[in-house]
């Protein structure tokens, strides 16, 4: 399976936004992530999720209905379907408040 290709599109002290693309038949690869994030799809389609169990299931993103998942979650993500997948990751930064 080929790798889907990401853009970090902003990387500041308190977010940082990437846009990834998978093509049909690619993945992310496994990964954890490490902050809270939401995810913005801009293309409407079905994401295959595997868990690292190996547990499949699917996702359906609509263009412009977001999502929030706390940090921790740990998966890849594949694109099955027969058009490209498009969304942006916006990654929350933690914040030091004094």
């Amino acid at each position: 399976m080929q790798s889907a290709t990401s853009e970090v599109q902003v990387d500041t002290a308190e977010v940082r936004v990437t846009q990834w693309r998978l093509a049909p038949g690619s993945a992310t690869g496994h990964h954890i992530h490490e902050m809270d994030y939401v995810i913005v799809p801009v293309t409407a389609g079905e994401m295959t999720i595997v868990s690292p169990a190996g547990e499949r299931s699917k996702a359906q993103l609509a263009a412009g209905k977001c999502y929030f998942r706390k940090a921790g979650v740990e998966h890849d993500v594949l694109n099955e379907s027969a058009a490209e997948i498009v969304f942006l990751e916006v990654e929350l930064k933690p914040q030091d408040i004094h």
